[in-house]
């Protein structure tokens, strides 16, 4: 584990002969694994996953997935993911992408609301066999610039591709959206990626309404018109994500995990979290395999 519960790909895969620029980017190819980890884990970077053969079923975020290879599977920093179930060896490619490489492939925050909005709705893709070998040739694509150590343009030559490939598969992960989308869609998105990035600090919805610089009963019409739930429903499962992946896959005490999580106390934090799971964290700790 990298730090609490993230998981540190770069470790557990140091074995398998990747191929990387700095921390920025890394590619491995033909990877073969027989395990997952069994409990929830956060990834750090945005990890691409080119899945050939193996199934394996879970959670990215507050959304499942099933992944039977051919499929690709996008995992977006700092997700919470938990694999339910595991079938057969995996076999395939991966990349792996550092907050501070894909945050400059897109700076503003417009123009990444749209692809991330596109994979939190549909983290997994399953492939036809001649999408699964474009897929392929891509990654080879990324390796031979990744391995041409002596290029001094190999940085912004990843960087253009890796915007191909962004654009590319927006279209299969989410085409209704087009290009454009509406007032609601990118107010929802905008809340949405203000939750993601606060949740641990703050739960109070006024926070997040002055940060959009609007009303909160706007917000919060709109909110629940475009997703079907309540801005503190969603502040409140993104807390409770957090808490559960924390009791579940670290050794942190209580007092510590209502500190990162911006209680007043260990005593509020237990009784907020059986107010939304019937069980004290302690007792979910004791019914989690670990």
């Amino acid at each position: 584990m990298a730090d609490g519960i993230y998981i540190d790909w770069l470790e557990m895969l140091k074995d398998s002969g990747f191929h990387s620029i700095d921390d920025e980017l890394v590619v491995l190819e033909n990877l073969k694994l027989g395990s997952f980890p069994d409990f929830p884990f956060k990834v750090e970077a945005t990890t691409v996953i080119l899945c050939r053969k193996g199934t394996f079923t879970g959670n990215v975020g507050l959304q499942p997935f099933e992944a039977v290879g051919p499929c690709l599977l996008v995992l977006l920093a700092d997700h919470i993911v938990e694999i339910k179930s595991f079938e057969g060896e995996f076999a395939g490619d991966v990349l792996i992408m550092s907050k501070r490489f894909t945050d400059n492939l897109l700076p503003e925050i417009q123009e990444r609301i749209p692809f991330i909005h596109s994979v939190e709705e549909r983290s997994c893709l399953s492939l036809s066999g001649e999408a699964y070998e474009g897929l392929k040739q891509f990654f080879s694509m990324v390796r031979s610039v990744v391995t041409k150590t002596d290029n001094p343009y190999r940085m912004d030559a990843v960087r253009h591709l890796m915007l191909a490939f962004m654009f590319g598969t927006r279209a299969y992960f989410y085409p209704e959206i087009g290009n454009s989308l509406s007032h609601k869609e990118v107010l929802t998105m905008k809340f949405l990626t203000l939750v993601k990035e606060n949740y641990r600090k703050e739960r109070l919805f006024t926070f997040y309404a002055d940060k959009l610089c609007l009303g909160s009963k706007y917000v919060s019409k709109i909110v629940k018109a475009t997703t079907g739930k309540s801005v503190n429903e969603w502040i409140d499962e993104y807390v409770m994500l957090e808490a559960k992946a924390l009791l579940g896959s670290t050794d942190k005490t209580v007092q510590q995990i209502s500190f990162e999580l911006n209680f007043n106390n260990a005593s509020f934090f237990a009784k907020y979290f059986k107010r939304h799971t019937g069980m004290s964290p302690l007792q979910y700790r004791s019914s989690r395999p670990r």
